[in-house]
């Protein structure tokens, strides 16, 4: 499977990545059992179909030690030069309190060790509490790492607008900043993107697909509860989908995805997610890989030929237009969070 050059963006002047990046939150423990194995050859299969670029965290289980031993693993089978074929983007999430720079290089050298690496590719950084006002300190201390190399882009993750111009006005240099953004949960278009366009970040969406909801399986389909919704991507998106508009208007909108879809002969899976890419700012969204256990790669894509139109957009607003205000009901990117 070879991937279009549309599935390629510039992400800085030396990070190219795919725009469709996996995801492995999956690997966490709450989406069932990983078999460390499987999980390394099917990270090759992601790599060979085009698939490069690796979103994790610290706190996401076994990831950063997968990306370690499947870089391992290449190098032995492939060479040295097979690695400037893949990018990792992982993530700090401390618990707020005073700063050091000792104890935030200590954590950025736990991930450098882990993932095998000399320099982060992309050290997502976030922050559970705005007003310990620590977080500051912590991204001085990650600019001087960066400064001396362990780093390569410092970027955020469930920041809102406010706080990303506190940083940005701090005069931290923010590549990314990642946040929920899907048909269901637009909260990034009130003012994230415009901010993001002014000051050249770029927005990485997650939930794209909410967990799996956004797709056949649920088309048609009663009200899934309790034990039916079996992963914690589930419970959480169908928690996302109560809030926006309720079960009913979620079949309204799944049943004008799947005319959509039908029409390109593509899934509802992957309008849902060019509907994402084609919002400005957005460098890519981040699609689940459950390692070993279920595979997307060849319809994701077909993401990359998929181009909606005029027509499309407004077929989706008359739906999207019924649903409630989560902007309201809940506030900026990354506030559920922050209750």
């Amino acid at each position: 499977m070879n991937l279009p050059p549309s599935s390629r963006l510039q992400l800085t002047p030396d990070l190219n990545i795919c725009r469709i990046l996996n995801g492995m939150w999956q690997v966490s423990g709450g989406h069932g059992r990983i078999n460390p194995q499987a999980a390394i050859q099917s990270m090759f299969d992601y790599l060979d179909a085009g698939f490069t670029t690796w979103d994790l965290a610290d706190h996401y289980g076994p990831a950063e030690d997968f990306i370690g031993e499947f870089r391992r693993q290449l190098v032995a089978n492939r060479g040295q030069e097979a690695l400037a074929n893949l990018q990792a983007f992982t993530k700090w999430v401390p618990r707020p309190g005073k700063m050091t720079r000792q104890l935030v290089e200590k954590n950025i050298d736990i991930s450098l060790k882990r993932m095998g690496v000399e320099s982060l590719d992309l050290m997502q950084f976030h922050w559970w509490e705005y007003r310990d006002k620590n977080y500051l300190d912590a991204l001085e201390y990650m600019a001087q790492l960066q400064e001396e190399g362990k780093i390569k882009h410092l970027a955020l993750t469930n920041f809102d607008t406010e706080h990303l111009k506190i940083i940005t006005e701090a005069g931290i240099k923010i590549v990314s900043n990642q946040v929920q953004f899907s048909l269901i949960d637009r909260r990034p278009e009130v003012n994230m993107v415009q901010f993001c366009q002014e000051n050249d970040i770029k927005l990485l969406a997650y939930g794209t697909l909410c967990g799996g909801l956004l797709s056949e399986k649920y088309l048609g389909q009663p009200e899934p509860r309790g034990g039916k919704l079996a992963t914690v991507s589930l419970r959480k998106y169908k928690n996302m989908i109560d809030a926006w508009g309720g079960w009913n208007l979620f079949q309204q909108l799944l049943t004008i995805l799947k005319q959509i879809a039908e029409g390109h002969g593509v899934s509802i899976p992957n309008v849902a997610v060019r509907y994402i890419l084609e919002q400005p700012a957005v460098a890519g969204a981040i699609v689940g890989a459950r390692l070993g256990i279920s595979e997307h790669r060849e319809d994701n894509a077909k993401i990359f030929d998929l181009m909606l139109d005029q027509s499309e957009y407004h077929q989706l607003d008359a739906v999207l237009s019924n649903s409630r205000n989560l902007y309201q009901l809940i506030g900026d990117c990354g506030d559920e969070y922050r209750r």
